[in-house]
């Protein structure tokens, strides 16, 4: 017995020691508060953690979209969450405590580089406190005086409100910045994103004046903003925020849209393809890199499945950094994520988008969706995307470009168009 007691004693380590991976795994399930920061600005965001082994899973939210990771792992300590249509990666170990802490990788907005030390930490979730029964009520659309460099003069600024918690988004020309989440705290809303893109943090903070305080940060430098409603913006003079399908115009209405460019296997694709000759087109300038995009993405593939057989094609022309344009691995992780099989062509860098899409006017916008008849003439043109955390400007684009596509394939096609 005597013998056999230090083997005993040996066996029942190597066998606790072995079952630290899975329990610690299974510790990670759950809800979780996390906070990246960038540039100093911390900016909360929820992350949920579930499975173990070959199904552990790291979800991010973009209000009540889920963004699921591409790939999970977790070894030797390390937790890595990979979200590969984004080129957005968190690392980190779990704490004595339970906490967790490690960097996020990525490319983000005010930031022209890939970086890989972003701090991230994580505590695991509690519900928020109670707050007082007289918080002031948000809720609704306002206006924002902004004049952008895109010639906007305008945002507009999104609320829904639930006593004390608030989902908002701020819509500008190209889209929106995701919902915004939080509530209300030391006499002002704290509301903040991350979905493996566009960080973002507001401060909002309710004025006697009836208006709205409201401290932006992403990131980069704070932009101090206020929002009016409407009827107190337009007594003030303020311009009203552009118009989606007037932004973009056609040099000439007349001319046939074309565009020749590889898809991601090399192979060369134009408008004079068998394909979309005669068919109605819906054409897309975007990038993966662009987080409205990937808003956009989800929608045009639900599009495509309902009236492909009808005679609808989408092609994407793509503008990509040049560090991406050799393996192009965000452009296939983004093309399989989302299940995209419409025609998606590689066009160039962001920077060559002019040149190569010389037809339009005012095109400055990510995304702007071009919407083509069976002539091959541009009959609409829309600038940006307005995502579900735009709300009823959402519901509207979808109804705007339900009803186009359908008025474009009921359209006979002009057999003479030429260019």
């Amino acid at each position: 017995m005597r013998r056999t007691m230090p083997f005993l004693i040996a066996l029942a380590a190597v066998i606790a020691t072995s079952s630290v991976p899975a329990a610690s795994a299974q510790a990670l399930a759950g809800r979780w508060d996390a906070t990246l920061t960038i540039n100093g600005v911390a900016i909360p965001f929820r992350l949920d953690v579930s499975g173990e082994g070959p199904t552990l899973t790291g979800t991010l939210f973009n209000g009540d979209q889920e963004e699921t990771t591409t790939s999970a792992t977790q070894q030797d300590g390390a937790l890595t969450l990979s979200f590969d249509h984004y080129l957005t990666k968190i690392v980190a170990t779990q704490k004595a405590d339970g906490t967790l802490d490690g960097r996020v990788e990525g490319r983000f907005a005010g930031s022209d580089r890939y970086i890989t030390s972003n701090p991230f930490s994580a505590v695991r979730y509690r519900p928020r406190a109670q707050a007082a029964s007289n918080v002031p009520r948000i809720d609704g659309v306002w206006t924002i005086p902004y004049e952008s460099a895109k010639g906007e003069k305008a945002w507009r600024f999104i609320v829904q409100q639930t006593g004390a918690e608030v989902s908002a988004a701020i819509l500008r020309v190209d889209g929106d910045t995701g919902a915004l989440t939080g509530g209300w705290e030391q006499e002002k809303f704290v509301l903040s994103h991350f979905d493996g893109s566009r960080p973002f943090r507001v401060e909002v903070t309710p004025k006697a004046d009836g208006s709205l305080s409201i401290l932006q940060t992403s990131g980069g430098k704070p932009n101090n903003l206020v929002a009016y409603r409407p009827e107190e913006a337009r007594a003030k003079g303020v311009a009203e925020p552009a118009d989606f399908t007037a932004h973009t115009t056609m040099r000439d209405p007349n001319e046939v849209f074309a565009f020749t460019f590889p898809d991601v296997d090399g192979n060369v694709r134009s408008n004079d393809d068998p394909r979309f000759k005669g068919k109605v087109v819906v054409a897309i300038v975007t990038g993966t890199w662009c987080p409205n995009c990937h808003d956009e993405a989800q929608y045009l593939v639900q599009l495509y499945k309902k009236y492909r057989a009808r005679g609808l094609e989408i092609v994407a022309l793509d503008f990509e950094e040049p560090e991406q344009q050799d393996e192009l691995a965000r452009v296939k992780a983004f093309t399989k994520k989302y299940g995209i099989d419409y025609t998606y062509l590689i066009a160039g860098a962001p920077i060559e988008m002019w040149e190569k899409v010389p037809q339009a006017v005012n095109l400055n916008t990510w995304p702007a969706t071009f919407f083509v008849g069976r002539d091959g003439r541009v009959k609409k043109i829309h600038a940006g995307f307005a995502a579900p955390a735009s709300g009823r400007f959402y519901d509207e684009l979808q109804a705007e470009f339900t009803s186009t596509i359908e008025r474009l394939l009921a359209e006979p096609a002009n057999v003479s168009a030429t260019r």
